[in-house]
């Protein structure tokens, strides 16, 4: 009897966590908004890669041959285009409220003076920041617009460094030329770098949240009472976890197949991985985040919880990730909280194995912990979940649902 009520208990599971799914419109929102819509908007909103022909207001106070060439330079580069030349700062900047410019040219007065005097030459560039994708292709043309009149005017490149730093540079051995070739991220675009770690952190956060929506009040309100014919031992807890962990990884592999499938090839992302290393990389990654959401449903009240507090920590994931910002680099704690969070971890080997042509050989540290961290929250979840389970046989069940629809 014993050995028939375990894939009964199983299936149940399965079965009720399938139809809690498609009948919650919540859950629903969240999966259609959070993977489709949202992965379909933010790679169109970085399709380009870059940007080209921003319009730029000059202002010239300088009236110089130099800053002429400075202004004339600026607008040869593919980035930006010269809209027009105030007379004054007042003038450019009303025309950058009407967002007819992105971004603002100041030559001061002393421009050129600066220059032939052999002190350190300034200018400002104002870059408008409602769009990060202006201030990145201005900031980059204006170094290279720097560094070629550097060339020009002094041999050894010293036009904008300042004064202390001349001499130094200037009884320096010959430089050596370097020669750099952009091995990855061939476009040099901020979309390339960034949409692979993005994708992995949308699976993560979505499934944190649907997983405590679903299970956010089980603790609460006695939620697992029709599961307690089979017991409420550590075995009944163990297939209640199994089970909910079945449908979320059956649901995600399929939106995997979108985001880190189609995507990628849809948009022009990155993407010379293998793919039987991507999915074995992939196992543990969903394990994993599976049973640290059914660990963390214990302390969810409300359904609006996991979505406020998971929303709250997107930036830092990115950060956690060492994508952005080198993991050898990190403070040692930060390093420990990295290997402690699926996102981080899963980010990093993906990008590695889908943008920068890894194996999994290659990968094994952040492969390695996200299979610690699958046993860890296993057990936790499992230890979770039998404590629902003795909470519920000593409450009587409350239908959530249409108590909620009562009220309303």
């Amino acid at each position: 009897m014993k050995t028939s009520d375990k894939p009964s208990l199983l299936s149940l599971v399965i079965a009720r966590e399938f139809r809690a799914i498609s009948t919650s419109y919540a859950v629903l929102l969240v999966l259609v908004g959070g993977i489709f819509l949202y992965g379909l908007l933010y790679n169109y909103m970085y399709a380009p890669n870059h940007v080209t022909g921003a319009p730029v207001m000059v202002v010239d106070h300088s009236h110089s041959s130099l800053s002429r060439e400075y202004a004339r330079l600026l607008d040869a580069t593919p980035q930006v285009d010269i809209y027009r030349y105030a007379t004054d700062f007042r003038e450019a900047e009303e025309l950058m409220k009407q967002q007819k410019a992105v971004g603002i040219l100041y030559l001061p007065r002393d421009f050129a003076d600066r220059v032939f005097r052999g002190e350190e030459a300034v200018f400002v560039l104002y870059a408008s920041t409602n769009a990060f994708l202006y201030y990145l292709s201005l900031q980059e043309a204006s170094a290279y617009v720097m560094l070629a009149i550097s060339d020009t005017y002094r041999a050894s490149g010293i036009v904008f460094l300042p004064l202390t730093a001349i001499v130094a540079v200037a009884t320096a051995p010959a430089p050596i030329n370097l020669s750099g070739t952009v091995v990855y991220n061939y476009t040099e675009g901020y979309g390339s770098y960034l949409i692979p770690a993005v994708l992995m952190i949308i699976l993560f956060q979505t499934l944190m949240m649907v997983i405590g929506m679903l299970n956010r009040e089980e603790h609460y309100t006695g939620g697992l009472r029709p599961f307690l014919s089979s017991g409420i031992g550590w075995g009944s807890a163990v297939r209640i976890v199994c089970g909910k962990t079945f449908v979320y990884c059956m649901l995600y592999a399929v939106f995997s197949l979108f985001l880190l499938g189609l995507i990628p090839r849809l948009f022009s992302v990155p993407h010379i991985g293998h793919a039987p290393d991507i999915v074995l990389m992939l196992i543990p990654f969903f394990l994993s985040t599976c049973f640290l959401g059914l660990a963390a449903s214990r302390y969810y009240k409300d359904s609006e919880s996991p979505l406020l507090m998971i929303t709250f920590f997107s930036v830092g994931l990115l950060f956690l990730a060492g994508v952005s910002y080198p993991l050898e680099l990190m403070p040692r704690y930060w390093r420990m909280v990295h290997y402690m969070l699926p996102a981080s971890s899963g980010t990093l080997a993906f990008v590695q194995l889908n943008s920068m042509g890894a194996h999994l050989a290659d990968i094994r540290g952040q492969y390695f912990a996200m299979w610690i961290q699958t046993g860890v929250y296993f057990l936790l979840a499992v230890w979770v979940y039998r404590d629902k389970l003795n909470l519920s046989a000593n409450k009587p069940y409350v239908e959530t649902e249409r108590v909620d629809n009562e009220t309303m």
